[in-house]
This record gives C-alpha cells, structure tokens and sequence, in this order.
C-alpha cells in the first residue's frame, strides 16, 4: 500500500523543484508504476532525461522501485506516496526552490485542463451537469481565508478518494477537483497601518519575545496530490 504523504523538507524540495519530474510524478500517480521508457514516450522526452530525473527523484524519497518488475535492464518506478504537502515554513526556508515546484504544480494544472477540454464533447449526457471551471472574488480577512481553506480541505476529505484501495460503486468515475486559493493584497501603504510589514499589531509578540509560533498550517498543491498552502 502506498503511503498517504510526503511533506518535504527544504533540502527535499529541491529534488522535486522541476516542471519534468512534477509531470512525471503525476503521471506515476494516476497511471500507476512506469518504466523510463514509458514516461519518456508519453511526456514526448527521451528516455536518457526520464531516467535521469527518475533517478533524482528516487534519491530524495519521491518514488521507488516496483518489486519484482525489472525486464532486462529496465526498471518499473512507482511513486512514493499519494500526496505531496508543502508546509508554510518550508517556502520561507527555500523560497526559490518554492517557487520553481509551484509553477511546476500550476502548469499541470492548466495542462490537466486543457486535455480535459479535449475529451468534453464526448461527456455522456448523465454527466453534463457536473462539472463547471469557476472563479469567485472574495473581500476576506487573513483569519477568513484561512477558514476557507479549511473548510475547503473538510468538504475534500469527507468524499470518497480515487484509489485502488478504496471501495467504490460500479458506475463511479474519475472526478478531479482542483483548488487554488490566491490571496492578492493591496500594496503596502494602502493597508490599514496594523498589516503593513514592520508593524507590531496589538498584542503580538516582538522579536526577541519568548514566543512560539504556530506553523500547523498547511499549502497543498498536487488532484493526484501536490500541495501548497500540492495538490493537493
């Protein structure tokens, strides 16, 4: 049984921050396990690339070899875990490395989109009124949003999961939900003076304070599972 989740660490974070191997990681995800070969033809890159960044992403604990599988010299990879889930504190230690794998994340998004775009002419009739590509503009407070993405996360779980271990009626499909929660704020002097950067808010602890701060919060990016804030 594969395990429900990796959180990264600064130092692991690197061998996942690269658009190829977030894709191949999808796919090793939803497809099941995979040869380089394979990757390679279904990614459109050569088998020299795929097998090297399988290669890395082994090394930092992302995927592993499928027992019993070798052909020859070939060897079948799976992945790892289920589930990537970045934890906030890991973005403030490896910013650069955070970003490259969130990118990475949004353009299989927006890859996963575009080929389900591609297969809605042939959607049955039964499941026309079940899907939509939505946006909503909400004025929220930090302690708000955060509420949502909770709540968001709630809804998420209380669904039955897409995994070959989880029992599931005949006539159930495949149904992806992808989430992003994207605060944009104001510049900086056009906040009330309490949220600009620098300033102590009533009650908070200053540097230096005998203070703990609380980092249970957690960015998931990657349907198949990455997180951020993978997807999950």
């Amino acid at each position: 049984m594969t395990p429900q989740e990796i959180r990264p660490d600064a130092t692991s974070l690197r061998g996942l921050a690269h658009p190829l191997r977030v894709r191949m990681l999808n796919l090793l995800r939803e497809q099941g396990p995979a040869t380089a070969t394979l990757l390679a033809v279904r990614l459109g890159q050569s088998t020299g690339a795929t097998s090297y960044h399988l290669r890395q992403l082994a090394q930092y604990g992302f995927v592993e070899e499928e027992p019993g599988r070798a052909t020859g010299r070939e060897r079948w990879w799976r992945a790892a875990h289920r589930n990537t889930v970045l934890e906030g504190d890991v973005g403030q230690a490896a910013p650069a490395e955070t970003e490259t794998y969130l990118r990475a994340v949004a353009a299989a998004y927006a890859e996963r989109v575009d080929r389900w775009l591609g297969e809605l002419p042939a959607l049955p009739p039964e499941w026309r009124e079940t899907f939509t590509l939505s946006n909503w503009r909400l004025r929220l407070t930090a302690a708000e949003a955060a509420e949502l993405h909770g709540r968001l996360f709630a809804l998420m779980e209380s669904y039955r999961r897409d995994d070959p271990d989880v029992a599931a009626p005949a006539d159930a499909e495949s149904v992806v939900v992808q989430a992003e929660v994207m605060p944009f704020l104001r510049p900086a002097e056009d906040r009330p003076a309490e949220d600009r950067p620098g300033q102590d808010r009533p009650g908070q602890d200053r540097p230096g304070d005998d203070s703990a701060e609380d980092r249970s919060g957690e960015d998931p990016a990657e349907g198949e599972g990455h997180g951020a804030g993978a997807g999950r």
